[in-house]
């Protein structure tokens, strides 16, 4: 590390002059520094004391500040500043004492190591490394070049291979050509069977069943038509409901198999059936009755032994068939 000298002499370095005529041998200020106390410190402290110098006697000479020797001296790495001014410091001071200066820094390093110094392999060691990891990596290296190999051959395999047939591409129809000039139109056609309109469905027996409920010959909307023929019942079909010597206003008669619930006015049935065919039941006398049936086309309705029509409803009041 180059230093500020100014104009001080080269043969100041070899030691300022002694305040006595007495001055040590170079060979014993050589001993007391690399031989002397634990560390170079304590050596450089032992050759300056030996010549009766004080610190700043070095420190005037050397362009040292005295902090910086006093540290050197303890080799307080806390007390210098970085490593190479603290080296440069070491060179000056062995200078000046007259020593060996790369011996005094060599000395200085082995007892002030540099904790960022990467370590040295220990002499005579080999790094052969794991053998394992070689293998690994050969056994890597073939399975890429497998997968490389596998690949080129299924693309020459592919080029190989023929290529399907182009779609045959159609040309578009041409459109037919459309005659110029007035074009005769012939007679109108008449309107397709499904446009008509059907005649209005009338349900046989409906109109006259109607006017014989209601009372009313004239009942606007009713058709009159002909009363249907009734079923002739078998002379040995039973009757259910009142006996034949109590009083009966209506008669329910099956014209085919029907389920019949006769319910008095607080909803008590009173008369469940399956009626068969030709199988009639006679209503007492009681107020309130309603006839629930399971199909109110299968049963034919009698007032005071005349046929009047069928139920008109799958629940129906005795009171709307004049009972």
């Amino acid at each position: 590390m180059p230093l500020d000298t100014g104009s001080v002499a080269a043969d100041l370095f070899a030691g300022p002059p002694l305040k006595d005529s007495v001055a040590p041998a170079a060979s014993s200020v050589e001993a007391l520094v690399f031989s002397y106390g634990a560390h170079l410190g304590e050596g450089l402290k032992a050759a300056r004391e030996s010549r009766r110098l004080t610190i700043q006697d070095v420190s005037d000479v050397t362009r040292v500040h005295s902090r910086f020797l006093e540290g050197l001296e303890a080799l307080d790495m806390s007390r210098l500043p970085s490593r190479p001014f603290a080296i440069g410091f070491v060179r000056a001071y062995a200078r000046f004492l007259g020593v060996d200066e790369d011996r005094a820094i060599a000395r200085f390093k082995a007892d002030a190591p540099d904790a960022n110094e990467p370590f040295r392999a220990p002499v005579g060691v080999t790094d052969d490394g794991d053998p394992r990891l070689a293998l690994i990596a050969v056994g890597a290296a073939l399975v890429l070049g497998a997968i490389i190999v596998w690949n080129v051959a299924q693309r020459a395999m592919s080029d190989k291979e023929p290529q399907p047939p182009a779609p045959i591409v159609q040309a578009p129809p041409q459109a037919a050509a459309v005659p110029q000039g007035p074009v005769a139109l012939g007679a109108s056609l008449p309107a397709p069977v499904e446009s008509t309109i059907p005649k209005p469905y009338v349900t046989p027996g409906l109109g006259l069943a109607t006017n014989a409920l209601t009372g009313d010959p004239t009942r606007t909307g009713v058709v009159a038509e002909a009363m249907p023929e009734m079923p002739v019942g078998s002379p040995n079909a039973p009757v259910f409901g009142a006996p034949a010597d109590q009083p009966s206003t209506i008669s329910l008669r099956a014209r085919k198999s029907v389920a019949l619930i006769v319910k008095t006015a607080d909803g008590s049935a009173i008369f469940t059936r399956v009626l068969a065919a030709s199988e009639t039941y006679r209503a007492p006398a009681v107020a309130g009755l309603t006839f629930d049936v399971s199909d109110p086309t299968g049963v034919d309705v009698f007032r005071q032994g005349s046929f009047v029509g069928q139920l008109p409803a799958l629940v129906t009041p005795a009171s709307k068939l004049g009972g």
